[in-house]
């Protein structure tokens, strides 16, 4: 059998419950065929990349390892969209529930369904941020995560608090 590979999940809410879609797809991500979630950031808050007439976004980051092909864990992760009554209505409009693929391994593609590593990471505190929690040492085009991430613009990022606290 093929040896695990290593897969960073973005998980992004802003409808619905945000948290709880955020907090359930976590624990359904250890669900996925042939996967297992083995740590996921805290939870932040944040503004909305896209129209700014929609919520805030709760958003996270997981670590999967994993023994699916890069296409084949992207259609799991779009089924599990699914399920959440995801609907792809306008560009970064808002959603129940969004997954992006954003590392496999060190792997580069570029393909029509998926572009790795995600394209827009790099700009985005509510990936790198979280990203960079689980994997400081995790280097994107020779510079680690923890650079990357003490870089970025961090306005309208903040950690979610516990909901029993």
């Amino acid at each position: 059998m093929n040896l695990p590979h290593h897969a960073w999940i973005g998980l992004g809410s802003n409808l619905d419950g945000p948290r709880e879609h955020v907090a359930r797809a976590l624990e359904e991500l250890d669900g996925l065929p042939l996967t297992r979630r083995v740590a996921a950031s805290r939870l932040y808050a944040s503004r909305p990349v896209g129209p700014a007439d929609q919520p805030d976004y709760v958003n996270a980051v997981a670590e999967l390892t994993t023994r699916l092909s890069p296409l084949a864990l992207l259609d799991q992760l779009q089924a599990l969209e699914q399920r959440h009554g995801r609907v792809r209505g306008r560009r970064w409009g808002p959603r129940t529930l969004d997954l992006d693929l954003l590392l496999y391994d060190d792997r580069r593609l570029a393909l029509p369904r998926l572009t790795l590593p995600h394209p827009e990471m790099v700009r985005r505190a509510f990936v790198l941020v979280p990203l960079a929690e689980l994997a400081p040492r995790l280097t994107l085009d020779g510079r680690s995560l923890a650079g990357l991430a003490a870089e970025v613009d961090r306005d309208g990022l903040a950690p979610v608090l516990p909901a029993d606290g």
